[in-house]
């Protein structure tokens, strides 16, 4: 076996400027692999980077992975890879935490501006060339609650409090004093939670326990004049129980870029539900978001070659960084 070590890079394309891995080039072997690929890579693999991060294929070729030590994964969320035996082994699985988060806190802020304007109307209307006086909504003095208090929730409230909405966060225990929610519910105080907001950001990890936690009761708890923006993963909702929402106005509007099932068949009903606004799970992936990834991985090889800590360490039991 080579004294250096295996690194598995697992994509479904080109990666960007290749010369970013040029560190990892001259101290290990790098296998490129495709997800039919995958299984032959990763015998004697000691890293695997995640590069095509919604694949499952890692499942299936687990088997194969007997001398891995280390799996990269290039988003914040990990549930796509978390099966039992990855979870119950001592392969430690790192994320790229902090890529994503000021990118998504802008496009909601962006989602909750173009809602608070009804610039989609304002759209329309330039199309059909009317003049017609309309009235907006005033952003400053409203309530958001963030669901999902790890750091792109953060980047969120922060970026929402700065142009002057009030707001509080949801997550796993209530806390008091918090720097960038004041207050925090639990899963208990929820409902009163979301029937306060203006608007509601899912911005949640999925685990078992966020599976599906805006349902028929979550919506009906919600004003009537409230808005549902998704940037967490589209299993957060059920999808069913939010077009029910939104066709019978139990909620005034949402926004979401992310859906279930993903991608969105052309036939499916919330492409013509009203008041919808629908992008391709694409909102934090501005220019250089790619570029970004790679970096990062090396950033992080390098101190796993070192024998040093590495970052972003995920609790596998958990799906996600505690405290992160």
């Amino acid at each position: 076996m080579s004294l250096r070590p295996v690194v598995v890079i697992l994509h479904d394309q080109h990666l960007p400027a290749p010369e970013i891995l040029d560190p990892v080039k001259e101290v290990a072997e790098i296998r490129h692999a495709t997800a039919a690929e995958l299984e032959t890579a990763l015998v004697g693999a000691d890293v695997l980077f995640l590069y095509d991060f919604f694949s499952g294929a890692l499942g299936n070729a687990w088997h194969a992975a007997s001398s891995l030590k280390w799996v990269h994964v290039a988003a914040a969320g990990v549930d796509a890879i978390l099966t039992d035996e990855i979870r119950e082994s001592d392969v430690v699985v790192t994320n790229s935490r902090g890529i994503f988060d000021k990118p998504i806190a802008e496009y909601v802020l962006a989602q909750i501006l173009a809602l608070a304007k009804d610039l989609p109307t304002a759209w329309q209307l330039q199309q059909e060339r009317v003049w017609k006086h309309r009235e907006p909504q005033r952003l400053e003095g409203t309530c958001a609650l963030v669901v999902g208090t790890g750091p792109i929730g953060r980047a969120i409230a922060n970026l929402l409090t700065a142009v002057g909405v009030e707001v509080k966060g949801a997550g796993r225990r209530i806390r008091t004093g918090d720097p960038d929610f004041g207050h925090v519910v639990d899963t208990a105080g929820l409902p009163r939670a979301l029937g306060e907001a203006d608007w509601v950001i899912a911005a949640a990890p999925l685990t078992d326990t966020t599976h599906k936690m805006f349902n028929t009761g979550a919506f009906a708890a919600m004003k009537p004049s409230a808005r549902f923006i998704n940037v967490g993963r589209g299993e957060l909702a059920d999808t069913d129980a939010l077009v029910n929402a939104l066709n019978n106005h139990e909620i005034a509007g949402a926004a979401l870029d992310v859906v279930d099932p993903e991608p969105l068949p052309e036939d499916h009903p919330l492409w013509t539900t009203p008041n919808v606004s629908i992008t391709a799970h694409n909102s934090g992936d501005v220019k250089g978001w790619r570029e970004e990834l790679v970096r990062l991985f090396v950033a992080n090889f390098e101190r796993w070659n070192m024998d040093e800590e590495v970052f972003n360490v995920v609790d596998k039991a958990l799906g996600y960084i505690p405290g992160a």
